[in-house]
C-alpha cells in the first residue's frame, strides 16, 4: 500500500507541476506586443516611412470602414504616404491584447492630431478604435500582418 501512496502523489505532484508552469520555449517564445506597436508608432511620429515599411509583412490588410488595401506595396502607398502628412503625435490606448508564438494583437483606441489641410485652417483631434496584429514571418522576424482602425469624426482644435 505504501508504494501505491507513494506512486500517486509523486504523480499528483507531477501533474501538478506540469499545469501550473509555463513551457521554456513558450516563455522565450511570447513577444510584448506594446514594443512592437511603440516601434510603429515611433517611426509614425518620426514620419520615417522606411523604417515603416520593414515593419509592413509582405500581405498586410488595412482596414478602414469601406476601405481596403492589400499588400505591402498598396498599403505602404495608399495609407502610410498617403496620410503620413496630415496627422502628427499618433498614440495608441491599449485595452485588450494577446500573443502566442507567431502572433501578437493589441486593440484599443487612438488619438491623433489633425493636421490643417491649408495655412490658416485649423487643426483637429482625431480618434476612434485599432487593432493591429503581428505575425512572425518565415525569417522569425514580427510583421504587422493587419491593421483596422475605425476613427470618430474629426473635431476641430481650440
Amino acid at each position: 500500500m505504501k508504494p501505491l501512496v507513494g506512486f500517486l502523489l509523486g504523480s499528483a505532484a507531477l501533474l501538478a507541476s506540469s499545469c501550473s508552469a509555463p513551457k521554456p520555449d513558450d516563455a522565450a517564445a511570447a513577444v510584448d506586443v506594446k514594443s512592437l506597436n511603440q516601434q510603429f508608432i515611433g517611426a509614425w511620429n518620426a514620419k520615417n516611412t522606411a523604417a515603416l515599411d520593414t515593419l509592413l509583412a509582405d500581405d498586410v490588410q488595412y482596414a478602414q470602414g469601406a476601405t481596403r488595401f492589400n499588400g505591402k506595396s498598396e498599403v505602404s502607398d495608399k495609407w502610410v504616404r498617403a496620410t503620413m502628412g496630415t496627422i502628427a503625435d499618433l498614440k495608441l490606448y491599449g485595452t485588450s491584447a494577446g500573443t502566442d508564438a507567431n502572433t501578437a494583437y493589441e486593440a484599443g483606441t487612438f488619438s491623433t492630431e489633425v493636421l490643417p489641410e491649408a495655412p490658416g485652417q485649423p487643426s483637429g483631434e482625431g480618434e476612434g478604435n485599432f487593432i493591429l496584429l503581428w505575425k512572425k514571418n518565415k525569417k522569425n522576424a514580427w510583421k504587422l500582418s493587419y491593421v483596422q482602425l475605425e476613427g470618430l469624426p474629426v473635431k476641430v482644435s481650440n
